[in-house]
């Protein structure tokens, strides 16, 4: 057995009885019943093992101890007279011979108690981290993500990819999100960055004629925290194949991932099946109103712009209007107005409803202005007495976005359009190869500059100068969506030079400004490289997924706040002048 215990307290059973055995780990209750009786119960990694004080010189042991201090014990087992079926140590107990302390907690209180740390201030759990991991419950996530991983590697090594890491120190290059920077010592001036993704070594990778590569890699990217993001770092599970097509990579990690959910997964027995649906991105939009459509959701969205239009409604005159319907509806107003409230809180823009009464009339909301198109409204619906019709306006993006938070909302709150207990999985493809910026108002890359337009160069050569047509290419990009979360990202990646440069034109990058942001890459695709493809599947996220957890720091050992701070260590912290100096940075203070 492990050194200092014969076992561990998860292990001992009736088979045991009469052994004397030796068992290590944290002190977790002492409850007294009398003098020199009482009950301890000791925990280690695995489980837990009731323990009976008899004696004087037990109870001497153990009652000036507080609670979380570790021993060692000593002792006979033997068969407990009142047996707990709960525990898997339930049959026996310990009577201690020797009662060594190990470690002592000095606390009297506890900053929480330790079963029950998730009831806790998340500020508080993530201060004494290391107190709240020892409750089997948080644990058992971190545990969840160990096997994960290990099951990723093996099934990645045993078809046939090799396992590489890529440098943690780099070079600056805009990759969508902010840097994290590295002053470098003995260059004044100049950084490092921390890679926000291996996207140009894998590729480099392909290019240097390896075939199959992946890692476990960590990302870093200065943006801001939310539910399923967390910030500063991340992992994903890197992966990129020579020679290959979309179809290639979809199928490979479709046979990874798919037995991961079933395996370990909380709803592992409903898993979607390969192949996996494919669903165009302009069509998801449509129909979604998401590129990352939560698919347990059984509503769709419909497009009623050209019935309406003329109504008299001011908001629907020359907009995009899009419309999620259910039946069988009977919340009351105050449900209704809770809803419009929540939908202009997420989205920053209003919505509008119709109800349909028993007499086929419609009634509520913005009745009045549809009575002309009355008709033509139930019949693009499908409308029925006891309807309900929630409606967004606006251009098109932001009418399809808000009525994609409209069909969640509502069918995750009116019964019977939502099965939670699975993992509906499918492909979003053909994104958009650009976009208008929303900040910017320019065209820029709608998902990743590294990707290759559907049509090749000759696709970039026709819609050159033409913006209409400039936003109908499409790439070969691709993303996995499990229960509306992004869960991989990937694409065929734009391998030959002349058309990335021609690529990076197009937003206004000319070849110089590729060549001095992609040096390496620019210069290894002319030396002959490969077609290549590749994705990488996000293993927080999926650990969160698979566990059910409804935020991303459950499922991460030592995980920083929402403002990216890590207050168990205390970081980011001041540095010395000293330091500064030698990094040749010098801190200016903000103006007030």
């Amino acid at each position: 057995m492990m050194q200092s215990r014969t076992h561990n307290c998860n292990e001992l059973r009736m088979e045991h009885v009469g052994q004397n055995v030796k068992i290590v780990g944290w002190m977790e209750t002492v409850r007294e019943v009398g003098a020199n009786f009482a009950f301890v119960v000791v925990r280690d990694f695995y489980g837990t093992t009731q323990v009976v004080i008899e004696t004087e010189d037990m109870m001497n042991a153990v009652k000036p101890l507080n609670k979380e201090t570790t021993i060692s014990v000593e002792g006979v087992v033997r068969e407990r007279a009142s047996k707990n079926p709960k525990l898997a140590t339930g049959d026996i107990e310990v009577v201690p011979t020797k009662i060594e302390v190990l470690g002592k907690c000095i606390h009297n209180e506890l900053p929480f108690e330790i079963n029950r740390s998730r009831e806790a201030e998340e500020s508080l759990r993530l201060k004494h981290r290391y107190l709240d991991l020892r409750n089997p419950a948080v644990k058992s996530n971190i545990i969840l993500r160990c096997n994960v991983v290990a099951a990723i590697r093996a099934a990645m090594t045993a078809k046939g990819f090799l396992e590489i890491t890529t440098p943690i120190l780099t070079a600056s290059s805009p990759e969508g999100a902010r840097d994290y920077l590295v002053p470098a010592r003995k260059h004044p001036g100049k950084f490092y960055a921390l890679p926000q993704a291996p996207q140009q070594f894998k590729q480099l990778l392909m290019t240097s004629g390896f075939d199959r590569y992946f890692q476990i890699a960590p990302c870093f990217r200065d943006e801001d925290a939310r539910g399923d993001r967390t910030p500063g770092e991340f992992y994903q599970l890197d992966m990129e194949m020579a020679f290959a097509t979309q179809n290639d990579v979809l199928t490979t990690l479709e046979e990874v991932l798919i037995p991961i959910f079933e395996k370990f997964g909380k709803y592992g027995s409903r898993v979607d099946q390969g192949p996996l649906r494919r669903i165009p991105f302009n069509e998801a939009m449509e129909r979604y109103g998401s590129d990352k459509p939560d698919l347990r959701v059984d509503l769709e969205i419909s497009d009623v712009s050209e019935i309406v239009q003329g109504c008299g409604f001011g908001p629907f005159e020359g907009a995009t209007v899009k419309a999620v319907a259910v039946d069988n509806f009977t919340e009351a107003r105050k449900w209704i107005d809770k809803l419009l409230k929540d939908v202009e809180v997420q989205t920053g823009n209003k919505a509008c409803w119709v109800k349909v009464d028993e007499n086929g009339e419609l009634t509520g909301g913005i009745s009045k202005f549809l009575v002309e198109c009355k008709d033509a409204f139930v019949q693009k619906l499908d409308l029925k007495p006891g309807s309900f019709v929630c409606m967004a306006a606006g251009k098109k993006l932001a009418a399809q976005k808000t009525a994609g938070v409209i069909r969640n909302m509502i069918g995750k709150r009116v019964p019977g359009h939502f099965d939670e207990e699975q993992y509906a999985m499918c492909w979003i493809v053909d994104f958009p190869m650009y976009e208008i910026g929303e900040e910017s108002g320019e065209l820029e890359f709608c998902h990743n500059p590294f990707s290759m337009p559907q049509g090749g160069m000759q696709a970039l050569l026709d819609a050159e100068g033409d913006m209409e047509k400039l936003l109908a290419i499409n790439a070969d990009q691709y993303d996995l969506v499990v229960n509306g979360y992004e869960t991989a990202s990937g694409a065929v990646r734009n391998h030959d030079p002349e058309i990335m440069v021609k690529a990076f034109q197009i937003v206004g990058l000319g070849e110089e400004d590729v060549k001095a942001k992609f040096p390496a890459m620019y210069n290894a695709f002319t030396y002959g490289a490969p077609p290549h493809a590749g994705a990488a599947p996000g293993i927080d996220r999926m650990i969160m997924l698979l566990s059910g957890e409804e935020s991303i720091r459950e499922v991460i050992t030592f995980p920083m706040n929402q403002k990216a701070q890590d207050v168990m260590m205390d970081a980011p912290s001041a540095v010395s002048q000293k330091q500064l100096d030698e990094l040749h940075i010098a801190i200016v203070a903000e103006e007030e």
